[in-house]
């Protein structure tokens, strides 16, 4: 799978929000908007109506939410199909309700929030047995399974991206660059703490403590460790996993304690707390890295790179299987890895902007190193812990990274 480009889109109406509440029993309110094609007149008319519950973030997040808007638009110039963006005011369970009795029979849901759908809540049924003609997919997770590894409901699939894998790169590129600051940068534009100052530390900000997230994080540790090991140094490691979605003062603040605390690199994936961390990071003169679409350029040169998850690729898809009618076909879990180009991080195109003409043959060393860290990842040779898949952590194999 490649990345696909977006078209245009003469014929869509302007996206609107879900701005009033959805009740419980699924009716319409006043205030709810749907977003639709005007089908034109070669292309099929689906009767295939999709819905995408956005996250926090909402989806005009220039990553996670917005990507999926986009493989909805993408499907809908292609296919004719009907597609609605939610962003819930009363709750994920009220917004899985309403759109399936509105008749929204393929629906996404973005947010982390799974448990009224697979296993009910408050004496209810689950949602996916109360409505088993609707399919809804799970991103980020894969609640559908029991204890045994069972698949739970046949109406739902889940969607993965080894973003553990692109993590883990993100994480051997830290370590790499936080190692030669001075001779990648200089020391006009920016102000890294010298390694044996407590240079020697990163940060991870995370929305929300939950597999989705974890995933992150963890492949960014054993990437760090990957390197440091490597070159016999040891790391610590800042973590903090409720920052929440939208509140990008949440992120500068706490990027600033950790960039104080003697980090010159930050991670985020938490929504727009991450444009709190970029801003930090251009203010502290230090690094940032961003997460699910490519924004290396929003603060040029004080973001790194950015961990790319493209939700654009598997709306698409799964659409595209539906209106085929071929959706009971699909695995119930799909995982998108580093190698389909769903995950991945960016070219470095930006920041190589702003390495000096003395840094150059170090810079083109680290990316040859990066370069062979993807190839050991893509050929099996580098595993990295899948959160998502229910693996656990193991920190006693990263010995020169420190948790704090």
């Amino acid at each position: 799978m490649k990345k696909r480009a977006v078209q245009a889109l003469g014929c869509l109406l302007v996206m609107t929000m879900m701005a009033g509440s959805l009740t419980a029993c699924g009716g319409k309110t006043e205030t709810e908007a749907e977003t639709k094609t005007e089908t034109k007149a070669d292309k099929k008319n689906s009767d295939v109506k999709v819905a995408i519950i956005c996250s926090a973030a909402g989806q005009n997040d220039n990553g996670y939410n917005q990507s999926a808007v986009e493989g909805a638009k993408k499907a809908a110039e292609e296919f004719g199909i009907e597609y609605k963006v939610v962003e819930p005011t009363t709750g994920v369970p009220q917004a899985l309700e309403s759109l399936a009795d509105d008749g929204y029979n393929l629906i996404f849901n973005l947010e982390y929030d799974f448990e009224a759908l697979i296993q009910g809540t408050g004496g209810s049924k689950p949602i996916a047995e109360m409505y088993p003609d609707t399919t809804f997919v799970c991103v980020n997770d894969n609640p559908n399974q029991d204890e045994n590894g069972n698949v739970i409901h046949k109406n739902v699939i889940s969607v993965l991206f080894d973003v553990q894998q692109a993590s883990f790169v993100a994480g051997a590129l830290t370590t790499l660059v936080n190692e030669n600051t001075e001779t990648l940068f200089g020391t006009d534009e920016y102000n890294f703490t010298p390694a044996d100052d407590g240079g020697r530390s990163v940060g991870f900000i995370g929305g929300t403590n939950s597999n989705g997230i974890t995933v992150f994080s963890y492949g960014y540790i054993e990437g760090v460790n990957y390197e440091a090991e490597k070159l016999g140094v040891n790391y610590d490691y800042y973590a903090k996993y409720d920052a929440g979605f939208a509140d990008s003062a949440t992120g500068s603040t706490v990027a600033g304690t950790y960039y104080n605390q003697g980090a010159n690199i930050v991670f985020a994936v938490a929504g727009s707390v991450g444009d709190g961390v970029a801003s930090k990071a251009k203010e502290e003169g230090k690094l940032a890295i961003q997460v699910d679409a490519n924004k290396d350029d929003q603060q040029p040169g004080y973001i790194l790179t950015s961990v790319i998850k493209n939700t654009e690729v598997p709306v698409y898809d799964i659409v595209k299987e539906a209106v085929d009618g071929k959706l009971s076909e699909m695995d119930a879990a799909q995982t998108y890895s580093l190698a389909s180009g769903a995950a991945s991080i960016t070219d470095l195109a930006e920041i190589s902007k702003h390495v000096q003409e003395s840094g150059e043959e170090k810079w083109e060393e680290i990316k040859a190193e990066i370069k062979d860290v993807e190839d050991k990842i893509s050929d099996g040779t580098i595993v990295v812990t899948d959160a998502q898949s229910g693996e656990e952590f193991d920190a006693s194999k990263c010995p020169n990274v420190t948790v704090k």
